[in-house]
């Protein structure tokens, strides 16, 4: 899927964590679009995600966070709907009332039952930080993944025959969920699509988070 990029003069600045999930979405994107950019990574605990000049980008004081000009967003799936819009083709965030739909009931899965089941499972177990109960999060994503598993049954990505922001925004924090102790051994369909979003060109993993990692989950 050949896309002609508007000229921009720099690189798009992405800051982003190595393990942040939300991050690696935007980052994944970038990478399939062929969008060059420039990878900023911020340390947690250095306290630049308070400064006056990072809560400017993002009052929030999370990553990720894109500058691409005289644009500057924040909030990983608002990033990838940019992105989509402006360099992406139609395929990436279908413009059919039916097919953006779609998409954003993949948006709200992950920011519902994805986030709150194995993102945070994983947040737990490897940082030690509780967004919800660990009980309450392995709940979500053992109920979770048996429906997952039903939708994407029969389904060459999240949507239908071709690769959207769906996939992208759901992806990471699935593919990392054995990371928080959630199996994807019982999934077939689950495991085959994402083996299929790994091999789309342009594809880069995030790297598998050690037992304590450095970085925030942000």
């Amino acid at each position: 899927m050949s896309t002609k990029h508007p000229a921009r003069a720099a690189p798009i600045r992405l800051y982003s964590m190595t393990y942040s999930g939300h991050g690696h979405r935007v980052q994944l994107l970038l990478s399939l679009l062929g969008l060059p950019y420039e990878k900023i990574d911020v340390d947690p605990h250095d306290g630049v995600l308070k400064t006056p000049g990072f809560l400017a980008m993002n009052p929030f004081g999370q990553v990720p966070v894109i500058v691409d000009g005289d644009t500057t967003l924040h909030d990983s799936n608002a990033i990838l709907v940019y992105l989509a819009r402006k360099y992406g083709g139609p395929s990436w965030l279908p413009e059919d009332p039916e097919g953006s739909a779609l998409v954003q009931q993949w948006f709200s899965l992950a920011a519902g039952p994805i986030a709150f089941g194995p993102c945070a499972a994983r947040r737990l177990q490897v940082y030690g930080e509780e967004l919800v109960p660990m009980a309450s999060a392995v709940t979500i994503g053992v109920k979770l993944f048996p429906v997952l598993e039903s939708m994407l049954s029969g389904r060459t990505f999240a949507t239908g025959k071709h690769p959207s922001l769906a996939d992208v925004a759901a992806y990471t924090y699935i593919a990392h969920a054995p990371e928080g102790g959630l199996s994807l051994e019982p999934y077939p369909a689950i495991r085959a699509w994402l083996a299929r979003i790994e091999g789309l060109p342009g594809f880069i993993p995030m790297p598998g988070a050690p037992a304590r990692a450095p970085d925030h989950p942000l």
